[in-house]
């Protein structure tokens, strides 16, 4: 590959643009604010017809006389930062004509003058027959591939170059040709990938300063400038909006590696930033008189505003479409019921929201797949990887297998990451996934391995032009299509969005319940007055009706009589029921005591109190390890508990009734109540009769009974629904795991 032909250390490559020397088809004079010569090139005397030591510290009206520097000085006032002029020379054989550029470098001014045949400037019909249409075409082109091979075609006709090419750079600084327009025998470069080192940074500084840079003569010999330091400053002349300023040795090296005599360039900037260059080449010297150069530097900042809309509209038609799927997605999730369960069951437009091929939704322990993934195991190992080497909120990469190995075995469906976390405080992720895309990259010569390694300010320590431009090609792996800034910005929008919704629906529930609540204190406050003020009437009517069977007996027949008995045991059981409102709605409005309560020592007393009263009863109750103490009301858990064993014991055909009494440790404690867990899970285990699947939910209604009143001893059908009642009051939940005929596990957190 690229042999060293001479070597450049940094400090030099880093000025270039104080060469001290210019171009050799044009003069330069440095002058003072006062408009005194302080530097001029060595070749002014092939322009002037005098030595130029003999110009220095002569005023510019030495030369050009009063009228010229007045309009010079005209100029200077206008504090633009570069102007252009004519100025003729009268000279022994007559006059000279030259076009001059003017701008300031530091306390000078510096003029650059190029001979030419015309002494007037170039009028607007001459600007619009050497345009033409050009303009016009340029901006009906909507289609960006269209117009960037359009460019280059119009470029080569007006400079008559032999080969013009659009070069586009990457976020890396490397460049590729995206379009070509050349004379036939020569090689194709269109599609051809130039390292970033194939042009320093010192270089594309110079590029975003000066949006033209001219050679018409790569092999011509430099003229030096006299003095060397300019005069004012001590220092060499920055001359790095020159026009006429030299070349590096190894810019021409470079370019006569590429066959290269004639180089025209310019610049396209977006947003204040080099986005690519139009690079012209001829194979031999090539002129362009000042006009044609001032055509081409106008149509380059046409170029770049219509670049600049080219792609805007790109960008506005995707990210409209990025958009349309995120309302989509967020409509579908938003008129949810259950918005986990949303997002649980995803609808596939969430892939559509970022041009994923495959997604996974991850809430805490639950993994959903959409489209094609790695496999849930593999996912939920990437998680982890994720939790550990992650901090942002947002995270993408398009070579997971670069940083996280292991995506190697699925490299197919997950080359490129996208992880949005939507709750830090519980493990909810969306994953996107993009596969891998084999890439083949035509490089115009091997990129060198020393340049590919130190991409730093070492890159240009040793640097020396490539030699080779013939086609090198690299496969690229283990990469998917990179994650544009608007597809992260939509998965940022889909965050936000969530965040809303979720905040929305909250402000929803929290009305919901505080309307619950309201009517639940409403509900209970009725019961208890209702079930107090029936109380009164029932009590009398149950009274008189013994009053009748006791004294006025002996007036009623058979049928009567039994009619009284039965009303009186009608009033009994409706007074047990009254009894049962009036808990229920207690248990609604009574305040909560609660205090740390063994539960050992309570449920001794329920205990004991059970085997008081069921005396001959065959059961036993095994409390296999010390159960904790807890925050709770213990004369409500004294009464759940009691329920829950009375239950138990009913509903049990065994002939030794066991139960077990126990739970089970879901968190840790606090270092203020050590003895007490923020949360267990208890729970009553019996042998009894079980209950069918399909009825697990309505037992705990009220009323609700599974048996005639007559089986397994009567009752209400209240006891389950007075449990329920009391776990809720202290804010957890119940509920039952059962096997019809095997026995029943009724478990509850408070």
């Amino acid at each position: 590959m690229s042999s060293t032909v001479s070597q450049y250390n940094s400090t030099k490559y880093n000025q270039i643009h104080i060469p001290g020397s210019i171009q050799p088809h044009g003069v330069l004079i440095a002058l003072s604010a006062s408009l005194e010569i302080l530097q001029i090139s060595d070749n002014a005397e092939e322009f002037f017809n005098q030595k130029p030591e003999d110009l220095l510290n002569q005023p510019l009206t030495y030369l050009f006389g009063a009228s010229q520097t007045q309009a010079l000085q005209e100029i200077l006032d206008t504090q633009d930062d570069s102007n252009f002029l004519k100025l003729t020379l009268e000279t022994e054989s007559g006059e000279r004509y030259f076009d001059v550029s003017v701008h300031k470098s530091e306390s000078s001014i510096i003029l650059e003058l190029e001979a030419t045949l015309s002494k007037t400037e170039m009028s607007f019909l001459s600007f619009r027959s050497l345009m033409g249409d050009v303009i016009l075409q340029i901006q009906r082109t909507s289609k960006l591939n269209d117009f960037v091979a359009l460019v280059v075609d119009k470029v080569k006709s007006i400079t008559g170059f032999d080969r013009v090419l659009m070069y586009k750079f990457d976020d890396n600084g490397a460049g590729s040709v995206i379009a070509e327009a050349k004379l036939e025998q020569l090689s194709p470069y269109l599609g051809l990938h130039y390292p970033a080192s194939d042009i320093p940074e010192p270089a594309r500084q110079l590029y975003r300063r000066c949006l033209l840079r001219y050679i018409p003569n790569l092999n011509a010999h430099r003229s030096h400038l006299i003095p060397r330091n300019n005069p004012y400053t001590g220092q060499p002349l920055d001359l790095s909006n020159a026009i006429l300023r030299s070349f590096h040795d190894c810019c021409v090296e470079y370019h006569q590696n590429m066959g290269v005599s004639a180089l025209l360039v310019i610049s396209l900037l977006q947003d204040q930033k080099l986005w690519g260059l139009i690079t012209c080449h001829h194979s031999t010297p090539k002129y362009l008189v000042s006009e044609i150069r001032t055509a081409c530097g106008f149509l380059g900042q046409i170029i770049s505003l219509e670049l600049g809309n080219k792609l805007i509209n790109e960008q506005l038609d995707y990210k409209n479409k990025l958009q349309s799927s995120q309302s989509q997605f967020i409509a579908s999730i938003s008129s949810a019921d259950n918005l986990i369960e949303a997002f649980a069951h995803p609808d596939p437009r969430l892939l559509d929201i970022v041009s994923a091929n495959g997604c996974a939704v991850c809430l805490d322990n639950e993994i959903t797949l959409v489209g094609a993934t790695p496999n849930i195991e593999e996912v939920r190992k990437l998680i982890e990887w994720t939790q550990s080497n992650v901090d942002d909120d947002l995270f993408s990469t398009d070579s997971l297998p670069k940083i996280y190995p292991s995506a190697q075995a699925f490299k197919d469906t997950a080359s490129g990451l996208l992880i949005l976390r939507i709750s830090r405080i519980r493990n909810y992720y969306i994953l996107w996934f993009r596969p891998e895309v084999l890439q083949t990259v035509n490089w115009a010569g091997a990129p060198d391995p020393y340049l590919d390694s130190h991409q730093s300010e070492d890159t240009i320590l040793n640097l020396s032009p490539r030699k080779s431009f013939e086609l090198w090609q690299e496969m690229v792996r283990f990469t998917s299509p990179p994650w544009m800034q608007c597809e992260l910005e939509s998965a940022l929008n889909l965050r936000n969005a969530i965040v809303g919704i979720v905040l929305t629906k909250t402000d929803e529930l929290a009305k919901i319940n505080l309307e619950l609540e309201r009517s639940n204190q409403e509900l209970d406050s009725f019961a208890y007055a209702a079930s107090h003020d029936l109380k009164e009437p029932l009590r009398g009517i149950h009274n008189y009706s013994n009053i009748l069977i006791e004294d006025y007996a002996h007036l009623f027949d058979q049928e009567g009589f039994e009619y009284l008995t039965t009303l009186v045991t009608l009033t009994q059981r409706m007074d047990k029921l009254i009894d049962v409102l009036l808990r229920l709605s207690q248990l609604g409005q009574t305040e909560l005591r609660k205090q740390p309560t063994d539960l050992n020592n309570l449920l001794s007393q329920v205990i004991k109190v059970f085997r008081a009263s069921r005396q001959g009863e065959n059961f036993e109750i095994r409390i296999p390890k010390t159960l904790p103490i807890i925050e709770c009301d213990p004369i409500l858990i004294n009464e759940l508990f009691s329920n829950l064993i009375s239950n138990s014991l009913k509903y049990n055909e065994q002939a030794e009734k066991l139960l077990e009494i126990g739970y089970l440790d879901i968190s840790q404690q606090t270092k203020q109540q050590k003895d007490i867990p923020k949360s267990v899970i208890l729970y009553v285990q019996d042998n009894g009769i079980g209950i069918y699947d399909h009825h697990k939910e309505i037992i705990f209604r009220l009323f609700k009974r599974l048996h005639p009143k007559e089986k397994y001893g009567g009752g209400t059908g209240a006891g389950l629904a007075i449990a329920k009642k009391i776990v809720e009051r202290h804010g957890g939940k119940i509920w039952v795991e059962s096997t019809y005929g095997q026995g029943s596990t009724f478990f509850f957190i408070l």
